[in-house]
């Protein structure tokens, strides 16, 4: 192995230049297959931040007024969703879903705590809303609504921490009463949304919103999370048909009308959004993967050269019993340090520029309008590893054809080679 060694880089020392040449194209190839991974990974990670932590299974329904005559109705009929909308999804498709949550919008409301005030949109929520927003509460600032909360329709409210900054200061606002637009509330949780600071909806059990805003049993909105029966495009086409055909029948509109009883699948955006990641995926590695075969075209040439070179070295190795396989070895052996070296410099190279990058493509903070379109442009060791394979086997296969040709070479035709 070292004889092997000895003799590879006496051939590089003999040719310099042709070698770094040979090289630096396997280098650029390596370096530029990273970075356009890199890249690829920076706009998967920034679209997949926009979404936070948000789970992304979630169906939202939501109406309005009818646009299409139904049934004997004319077009404009308000449409209202209820309880049972929650209890018939919950009945019906439990196979196909984790849980349906009611959701009441209650508008801007002001909230002030003595002379501090702030207007801010409330909602009236189950417990496991704070899971479909994404929402967090870090310990020693309360909790979320419960369900104790909705059987005994407490007066409790959760504050986001930018509505808490503004009305509490630096004082803990846990226990401590608010006003809003004349109905005290008592401050349970304070929440807050990564990448999203300046939020200030403000949360309250969904039965004491239907209680003290008369809003009986009817809904703004409802949502509900699907489970891994629905993982692909093709069974979430079929379910959200059948249950947008049920919904459109228990109210008695069209199932065509999108303006009556209208859906936000967060599921069908996630799955667009795979689809493009994988897009991008495979043609960074098609492109990448050409631009290396550019380099080890360049390997094999040289190797190429350097057997016609060593004609009639080979022929005296062979004289001397040198057996066929030692010179395909030492041909291929020749082809993959060369690959390798070049190729790991090339890797070590990319994998810094885009560590590098990544310091400048930080999460916005600016709020809830923030958009992240690139992030964190970095490749992971599992990339890096299958970068590394792919080095050796460019290089057996660059090596592999001059070595053939190296084998082939006639004994008596080599040592009469001048």
């Amino acid at each position: 192995m070292i004889s092997i060694l000895y003799e590879i880089l006496n051939t590089i020392r003999r040719n310099k230049m042709r070698t770094f040449l040979t090289g630096f194209a396997v280098a650029w190839g390596i370096f530029m297959l990273i970075v356009l991974l890199g890249s690829g990974n920076g706009l998967k990670n920034g679209f997949s931040s926009n979404f936070g932590d948000r789970l992304m299974n979630v169906v939202q329904v939501s109406s309005w007024r009818t646009n299409i005559p139904y049934a004997g109705f004319q077009s404009g009929r308000r449409v209202n969703l209820d309880n049972r909308d929650v209890k018939l999804t919950s009945a019906e498709y439990g196979n196909y879903i984790n849980f349906v949550i009611g959701n009441i919008n209650l508008g801007s409301k002001n909230i002030s705590n003595g002379a501090e005030y702030l207007s801010s949109s409330m909602s009236g929520v189950n417990p496991k809303r704070i899971i479909i927003d994404g929402a967090k509460i870090t310990q020693g600032n309360g909790r979320f609504i419960n369900d104790l909360d909705i059987r005994e329709n407490r007066k409790v409210i959760v504050i986001s921490q930018r509505a808490k900054e503004i009305l509490f200061k630096n004082e803990s606002a846990i226990g401590k009463t608010v006003n809003v637009s004349g109905i005290i509330y008592t401050v349970v949780g304070v929440y807050y949304i990564e990448n999203r600071q300046d939020v200030t909806t403000s949360y309250i059990p969904i039965s004491t919103a239907q209680i003290i805003y008369n809003r009986g049993i009817n809904l703004s909105n409802f949502a509900f999370t699907l489970n891994e029966n629905i993982y692909d495009k093709e069974t979430n086409d079929e379910f959200m048909s059948s249950y947008r055909k049920r919904i459109a029948q228990v109210h008695q509109v069209s199932p065509e009308d999108d303006n009556a009883i209208w859906y936000w699948n967060r599921f069908e955006g996630y799955l667009e959004m795979a689809n493009v990641s994988k897009f991008i995926n495979i043609a960074v590695w098609i492109i990448g993967i050409f631009t290396l075969l550019s380099g080890i075209v360049g390997v094999s040439n040289i190797m190429l050269i350097t057997v016609r070179e060593r004609t009639r070295e080979f022929g005296i190795r062979k004289s001397i019993g040198a057996s066929p396989l030692s010179i395909l070895k030492l041909v291929i052996a020749e082809s993959i340090f060369v690959t390798t070296i070049f190729g790991y410099i090339g890797l070590v190279c990319g994998v810094g520029i885009t560590e590098f990058a990544s310091q400048f493509f930080q999460p916005e903070q600016a709020g809830r309008n923030s958009f992240n379109a690139f992030l964190n442009p970095t490749v992971d060791i599992n990339v890096a590893v299958q970068a590394t394979l792919l080095l050796i086997i460019a290089g057996t296969v660059a090596g592999f054809f001059p070595a053939l040709k190296a084998v082939r070479i006639k004994t008596i035709e080599a040592l009469n080679n001048k």
